[in-house]
């Protein structure tokens, strides 16, 4: 069998996964049952380029843990060798990637202009935030709280009547370019908030008395990238001193365990910490909003995908919060709320003990800052799609993340502190 791998790499380590078509390309999803298969997995990524989608890294696997992962067109067979080989249970999730990529754009909405239910690039949303400020100054303001490395203004909605000494949420999306319901689910938030201001009585209550900070995209670069040369990259596009690999996960460069569990001092590495806590423009721009603003944000959530998760503190380590009783609570109840629309279920927990740990996370960071409840959503679904959810799902997993989000914020304003 390692015979059988080296042959796989020698000619694999030069490939790159820039390629613009993904034609071929498989996603497998495999359970290693032991440490050996946990070892067969290590030695292909480090023999070829293999995109970790669950979890993040091949450092993160674990035996009897999920794991999906997509490989180039021209080596997908021999990997299916490899992993028959071995007696590892696998399955294909994906067979054609490309195929998968081009039936995402299945919404009945077919404008050029903004939607709620299709995916809309970069520019399209930040003329959306204009827009949605314009159309309801009551309501809504725009702010820019700093520039992207490729110089992108970083537009912040703040969603909430206006009134002296109010407490604010703060919500992000688009940490990770690739997962593109995540910036999905903060335009449709803000438009339902708006819609339903004056109608829905749980939400004028809090729009009245709670200010909502919205961050529809942190990581613009990387999203502006996603939708022109690569669909499936992940980081920043900053460079990196001394090698040619670019970008950092901006999810594990906030000041918290920074680069320890399960991150990467690698710049090649799909978890590469940065050369330091905030070293991206993005991430310290975040950072320094919420410094600026922490005696009045109660709870930050940030929203990710995929998975079907609602995550807390901590991912750095495997201790406790020190409320943790009562964030595993609202956890319970929120994902129950979210459950109560189409059944979608979904995982609750601190994140290094539900999923796995990961160093240098914004919500481990704002925890730590003093925001006592901090979450991490991880929205739909389980892989059979992954990054590649179909725009006829955004409708069902925002309204869905909708409920679980009010649920929350009712919480915080029922509990402020």
């Amino acid at each position: 069998m390692w015979a059988l791998l080296v042959l796989i790499g020698v000619a694999s380590v030069s490939a790159h996964l820039q390629d613009l078509s993904f034609d071929g390309q498989k996603v497998f999803r495999v359970i290693p049952q032991n440490d050996e298969q946990v070892e067969i997995l290590n030695f292909l990524a480090s023999i070829m380029e293999v995109d970790f989608w669950q979890p993040d890294s091949v450092t993160l696997v674990r035996p009897k843990m999920q794991v999906d992962f997509r490989v180039e067109a021209e080596k997908s067979f021999k990997v299916e060798d490899l992993l028959k080989e071995s007696g590892m249970e696998y399955q294909v999730l994906i067979d054609n990637l490309q195929a998968a990529l081009d039936a995402q754009f299945d919404s009945q909405a077919r404008t050029a202009s903004h939607s709620y239910v299709k995916y809309n690039n970069w520019n399209t949303i930040a003329a959306w935030t204009a827009d949605i400020a314009a159309q309801n100054p009551d309501l809504v303001s725009r702010s820019v709280i700093g520039n992207t490395y490729e110089g992108r203004p970083m537009y912040l909605l703040k969603v909430g009547k206006s009134g002296a000494n109010k407490k604010a949420i703060f919500m992000d999306c688009g940490f990770h370019a690739r997962e593109w319901i995540s910036p999905a689910f903060c335009q449709w938030f803000v438009k339902e908030a708006v819609e339903t201001y004056g109608k829905d009585t749980v939400m004028t209550t809090l729009l009245d008395k709670l200010d909502f900070y919205v961050l529809p995209v942190v990581n613009i670069d990387g999203y502006v990238y996603t939708w022109t040369n690569d669909r499936m990259w992940r980081k920043t596009r900053s460079k990196n001193a001394g090698s040619t690999c670019i970008g950092t996960d901006p999810n594990r460069n906030f000041d918290a365990g920074w680069c320890t569990l399960g991150a990467s001092d690698y710049p090649c590495s799909s978890t590469y910490c940065g050369s330091a806590p905030e070293s991206e423009k993005e991430t310290k721009a975040l950072a320094d909003f919420i410094r600026e603003h922490l005696s009045t944000i109660k709870a930050y959530l940030t929203i990710h995908s995929y998975s079907q998760l609602l995550l807390f503190p901590y991912s750095y380590t495997y201790n406790l919060p020190s409320n943790y009783q009562e964030l595993n609570s609202i956890a319970r109840a929120a994902s129950k709320e979210l459950a109560s629309l189409y059944n979608t279920e979904y995982t609750y927990g601190p994140g290094a003990t539900t999923i796995y740990p990961a160093a240098g996370g914004s919500d481990d960071w704002a925890y730590d800052q003093g925001i006592k409840y901090s979450f991490t959503f991880e929205l739909r679904d389980t892989g059979r799609y992954g990054f590649l959810l179909p725009e006829s799902q955004i409708k069902p997993t925002c309204e869905e993340t909708f409920l679980a989000v009010k649920y929350i914020a009712n919480y915080v304003l029922e509990h402020l502190y």
